[in-house]
């Protein structure tokens, strides 16, 4: 599989590829003079609110579907079978590695956001908490994947990065939708809670 373009990539919804992070020699990175001079305060405060919000989102996804969702939500949101990103590393890990991963991450989630908030649009559009809450969580890891961006460029020159996203659920029913969108945030609650621990003390200031 060819790699993407970071702007690519925010387009690119649900393309699968390979997860693999090049580094790139000289100036050619994008946006490099864009990011604002408090990107890793900012980048801070975004993952702590991904991560703050995380149950809560997850709660009210789960009262919004009904039954059987609200009263079997571990057997039915169960997220082993789906694919969520490898987050293998920790603090030891070296800095440019863990922001790698955070791309990889948040560049998934995003995508799978996008997922959700179609299907919840269409399934449940009298549901204005919900919606507003997947709307708000959106905005939070865009402008989350547009900082890691800058920091990559800035501190590695890494401006290309292969990212593989799950399935769509477009064409699934309505069931399916359901399930999807509650294993996939399930997934979430357990891994942000981990990258914000991983992520937050490389972001701390020097």
């Amino acid at each position: 599989t060819g790699v993407v373009p970071f702007m690519a990539l925010l387009l690119l919804q649900r393309r699968p590829v390979a997860g693999r992070a090049l580094l790139v020699t000289g100036s050619s990175c994008p946006g490099h003079g864009l990011c604002r001079s408090n990107v890793q305060e900012q980048t801070r405060r975004q993952v702590a609110l991904l991560n703050a919000t995380a149950q809560d989102l997850f709660s009210l996804y789960l009262k919004c579907q009904g039954e059987p969702f609200s009263s079997e939500s571990d057997k039915l949101c169960n997220p082993t079978g789906i694919f969520f990103p490898a987050f293998r590393v920790n603090r030891t890990s070296e800095r440019k590695e863990v922001m790698v991963a955070m791309y990889k991450l948040f560049a998934f989630l995003n995508a799978s956001l996008g997922n959700i908030t179609r299907d919840q649009e269409e399934l449940n559009p009298t549901a204005k908490e919900l919606l507003d809450r997947l709307h708000n969580t959106t905005k939070t890891t865009r402008g989350l994947i547009s900082n890691l961006t800058c920091l990559l460029c800035k501190n590695y020159n890494i401006f290309q990065v292969d990212v593989r996203y799950g399935e769509s659920s477009k064409s699934k029913s309505t069931f399916k939708k359901k399930q999807q969108g509650c294993q996939v945030l399930r997934k979430y609650v357990q891994v942000i809670g981990q990258a914000a621990r991983v992520l937050l003390p490389h972001l701390s200031p020097s």
